[in-house]
């Protein structure tokens, strides 16, 4: 069973309504791209699932616009709306232990034409069904004006395993800074997608039902303070500066620290976002950051999201991770996406 976590602490302690309003020009600003059919997802299921899930085991961690130089600054926000949230649904009981189970692995075909993955993170929706990544994760920004081929979420995922199913993606809402001008600064994307699927036998797929009824799923927060902690969660796996490996990307990983405005030079856009994070760029892609995250539910609120990683002091290792500002423009999308059914492949 599940239930929204309106009456934790976590809910209380955030400021605003989780009332969205939607400016005229908010419209504008939305992209939606199609990712696939229903006929279209069951094909990518199987090809995903097939030889016993041989091509999510062989998906290497997307490595593309991984690194940037900026450091850490203490600049004011000015917020283009009120602080708002909507809130979290705690995930199941089972397995034990701290670690969120709305997060696992999206994977997608690069433009290379070989198979990749990046970190994303189930959302609450009305249709419990949204999945929140970087938006380089979903549009190809390699290929001008393409997204990346199919494009699936593993909620959960270790060595190969589907442990709540496969979940093929639908649709993507985006917004049109970035699927247009690759503003980084707008450099997130929310997917829709299908009913989970397992393949018991070949050809054969099997309803798991919806993503956030098995999962849980993060509650959402923008204009929130740029003064505080964030827990960010993420499957690191590429090297430091240094050649030093210190993740896999088998593994969920978990790291905490704070959080404050942020100068790139590497990518000139309006606001972004620095947490204090030994994250390595490939694989932690899309890492989630959740604001005032309880271990006990397992549930906090979305408040940015991994696009990039930065060695600010030089050492040789990433200190930072990189995300745009969740503002009232990311609400606007947000909300778009909660609203937009999916169904079943099975």
């Amino acid at each position: 069973m599940r239930r929204t976590l309106t009456t934790l602490g976590i809910g209380l302690s955030l400021l605003g309504s989780t009332v969205i309003s939607t400016p005229a020009q908010a419209e504008g600003e939305i992209t939606v791209a199609p990712l696939a059919t229903v006929s279209a997802a069951q094909e990518i299921a199987r090809f995903w699932l097939a030889d016993g899930a041989a091509n999510l085991k062989n998906a290497t961690p997307y490595a593309v616009q991984t690194e940037v130089q900026g450091e850490r600054v203490s600049i004011p926000v000015s917020p283009d709306t009120k602080p708002g949230s909507v809130a979290p649904v705690a995930g199941p009981a089972e397995p034990k232990g701290k670690m969120p189970t709305s997060t696992g692995k999206v994977f997608f075909i690069g433009g290379d034409g070989q198979p990749h993955w990046c970190t994303g993170t189930a959302l609450q929706s009305q249709y419990r069904n949204l999945v929140a990544t970087a938006g380089h994760c979903v549009y190809d920004i390699e290929r001008s004006d393409a997204t990346l081929g199919k494009w699936v979420f593993v909620p959960g995922y270790t060595a190969g395993t589907t442990p709540w199913g496969l979940y093929v993606g639908k649709q993507s809402f985006a917004h049109f800074d970035f699927s247009t001008s690759q503003n980084y600064d707008r450099d997130f994307a929310f997917v829709n997608v299908y009913n989970g699927v397992v393949s018991p036998s070949p050809d054969v797929l099997t309803n798991t039902g919806r993503l956030v009824d098995n999962v849980g799923g993060q509650g959402f927060a923008w204009n929130q303070p740029t003064d505080s902690m964030m827990d960010v969660f993420g499957y690191p796996a590429g090297p430091n500066p240094d050649g030093r490996r210190p993740y896999t990307g088998e593994n969920l990983e978990w790291s905490t620290g704070p959080i404050s405005t942020m100068t790139l030079s590497g990518l000139p856009d309006d606001l972004f976002l620095g947490v204090e994070s030994p994250f390595t760029g490939e694989g932690s892609l899309g890492s989630s950051w959740l604001y005032k995250y309880s271990s006990d539910y397992r549930a906090g609120y979305l408040n940015g999201i991994t696009i990039s990683v930065a060695d600010t002091n030089g050492d040789g290792r990433y200190d930072t991770g990189v995300s745009p500002y969740f503002d009232g423009a990311v609400s606007v999308i947000y909300r778009a996406a909660t609203m937009a059914w999916t169904g079943s492949i099975a």
